[in-house]
């Protein structure tokens, strides 16, 4: 609780006991009003002096002008008669208990947001001249050696030079699992050391790093307003002047009538029924809690290891009915294996030997099986002259000669003749001088749980799912049967793949569609899609910019948990919307014909504005991991 908090609620009970005692203390007169006065500036003086400051500034119709307009009449019809002023000290307390609450729900969400920020590391142990020297991360520069002691948060993103550990990765992926790493594997920022001393050298600076990159991103997912909040903000604007009209004239209008027809006005009893108007009118149970929940949303999203840049992109995904899925990386491992070599005119051996050199510059998963299956290391110019050909392979100078790596396509473009593979699986195809010398076929084996992942999208109400991938024929077939999707596109370069969710797009019938990728080589169609999901995407710079959805680590169950949050969300914003506007229309039809007082008004708008923020604190609560089923 903060020290504003703290302060509220202070003079919160102080008011109210107050409130109670002058119940008890028999007063008449101007005595009587004075005594009032006294809980009733303790608890509104901030309102009051809110609605003055927007009077000036020209931002008049506002919650608190409402509570100030309609306080300050039920003071003054105190005056002019009845000389009871416990409404209108109650219905300002009574708000501030609203307002309490409010400010503790929103606090609380921010706090589970803040779990977040807890990434954030203090310092990093640079090794300097034999001695480490603790220093502000973003000091730290890009090939520094680091040093990382059990329970240490890592600083910054690097590979470990020495020494092995197993890293809590919780924080990030929302996985309780710890992770193994050794020598030569690469270690993000915000994982925490858990066993042994790990000495890194660093990859990047920290400001680059993915701790920092994943900060910044959760710091500004406020910003991007969803269409139910610019919604709800439109009809604030509109609405909040409309009733203070409909107010205005039920104070007026009535007595008017009453006098042109020579009956008694009763100016009292309708400038009364137009305060108690005013108060049920508040339309803060909408202004708050639409935005609390999906704020809460992103927050609760965060804890089960999905980053969503903003509550547009939360309420895109709640609508999807289509997605469509890249294969290697998303719903395969992205690891490739060597599982058959089919030599012509030279020895298995050096067929993966030309292979792997060729593709010894190359990040791809493909290049790096072939470079596995080698397991040898080029010599210093031995390879030369590399060139890529996008989407069909690589060409390079290996020991004096061309080999040319890649599909059939780039056999075709270096005029080599070729033959079908007898194999199924990934094939590449080996070149040497232009005269084909073979082919290699990877394998790459099925995330645990990808089908059952497309199996919950199916049951969640999902229309279509979509493999696209830039295998053979034979390999999508056999993948798309495993895993379930709908259907599938093979032989797809890149840019292939951005043709295909534009022609998605284009024959859709409602709903959006949602593309997955490993965040990779898919930055355009992750920018294409109407929401783009990275998968798997920890630590890559291309997922965090291209992607609107960022799932930490390799869960396939995280997509339908994600889509799952998402929809939990839109339907607590519709049952705000449809329960704050349905309560205060009946109880302004109460009070306007004379059937509910200031006692009612205040459960209309109080009561109201805590039921729909507790409601709006559900979409803070979701499993570690992600892996239940979220969508009721």
């Amino acid at each position: 609780m903060t020290a504003r908090q703290k302060r509220m609620l202070l003079r919160i009970g102080v008011s109210a006991v107050l409130l109670l005692a002058l119940q008890l203390i028999p007063s008449t007169g101007a005595v009587r009003f004075v005594l009032y006065m006294i809980p009733y500036l303790i608890i509104g003086y901030d309102i009051l002096a809110e609605a003055a400051v927007g009077v000036v500034s020209g931002q008049v119709f506002d919650e608190n002008f409402l509570m100030a307009v309609a306080t300050v009449g039920a003071l003054v019809l105190g005056l002019m008669g009845s000389g009871d002023y416990t409404e209108a000290v109650a219905v300002m307390l009574f708000y501030q208990i609203g307002e309490w609450f409010q400010g503790y729900a929103v606090g609380k969400s921010r706090r589970s947001i803040g779990d977040l920020m807890d990434i954030r590391p203090d310092t990093a142990r640079l090794e300097q001249d034999g001695t480490t020297v603790e220093i502000d991360p973003q000091e730290v520069p890009a090939g520094s050696i680091i040093v990382v002691q059990p329970g240490e948060r890592v600083p910054i993103d690097g590979v470990v030079r020495s020494g092995s550990s197993s890293l809590d990765t919780s924080s990030l992926t929302g996985e309780s699992v710890p992770r193994d790493v050794g020598e030569g594997d690469a270690v993000i920022s915000g994982c925490i050391n858990l066993t042994g001393v790990l000495r890194l050298e660093t990859t990047r600076v920290y400001a680059e790093s993915t701790v920092a990159r994943i900060l910044e991103l959760v710091e500004s997912a406020g910003a991007r307003k969803a269409r139910s909040e610019q919604f709800i903000s439109r009809f604030a604007r509109g609405y909040t002047p409309a009733v203070c009209l409909a107010a205005l004239a039920l104070a007026l209008l009535p007595p008017v009538v009453s006098l042109l027809l020579q009956l008694p006005p009763q100016w009292t009893t309708w400038l009364y029924r137009a305060l108690t108007f005013l108060v049920v009118s508040c339309p803060c149970a909408l202004v708050i809690s639409i935005p609390l929940t999906f704020f809460a949303g992103i927050g609760g999203a965060g804890r089960m290891g999905v980053l969503v840049k903003g509550a547009n992109y939360l309420e895109t995904l709640a609508q999807t009915d289509c997605v469509v899925m890249d294969k290697t990386g998303t719903l395969t491992q992205g690891s490739f294996s060597v599982t058959g070599v089919y030599p012509e005119g030279i020895t298995q051996e050096r067929l993966v030997e030309l292979a792997a050199l060729a593709e010894s510059a190359s990040s791809h998963p493909i290049s790096l099986g072939l470079r596995r299956a080698w397991g040898g290391t080029p010599r210093p110019g031995q390879v030369t002259d590399i060139r890529e050909e996008s989407g069909h392979g690589v060409v390079a100078k290996v020991d004096g000669i061309t080999v040319a790596v890649g599909s059939s396509r780039l056999m075709d473009e270096v005029h080599a003749a070729w033959q079908s593979p007898a194999q199924a699986g990934t094939v590449v195809h080996v070149a040497v001088d232009g005269v084909w010398a073979g082919y290699i076929v990877l394998s790459d084996a099925l995330k645990p749980g990808a089908a059952e992942a497309v199996a919950a999208l199916k049951t969640m109400g999902v229309k279509e799912t979509v493999m696209l991938t830039g295998d053979g024929e034979e390999t999508a077939r056999q993948v798309a049967a495993a895993v379930g999707v709908d259907r599938y596109v093979s032989g797809l370069l890149p840019q292939d793949k951005v043709g295909q969710v534009e022609q998605m797009l284009e024959n859709r019938q409602g709903g959006k569609l949602a593309f997955v990728g490993d965040g990779v080589n898919d930055a355009p169609v992750l920018t294409r899609a109407d929401v783009g999901i990275a998968m798997g995407a920890l630590g890559s710079d291309a997922a965090i910019e291209a992607a609107d959805v960022v799932l930490m680590d390799d869960d396939p169950a995280k997509i339908p948990a994600a889509m799952g949050l998402a929809r939990k969300c839109l339907a607590i914003v519709r049952q705000n919307i449809v329960f704050a506007l349905t309560v205060k229309g009946l109880c302004l039809l109460l009070v306007a014909v004379g059937r509910a007082n200031m006692w009612l008004a205040v459960f209309a708008d109080v009561g109201v504005m805590v039921l729909a923020v507790l409601n709006a604190m559900r979409a803070l609560h979701v499993e570690k991991g992600g892996t239940r089923n979220v969508s009721e």
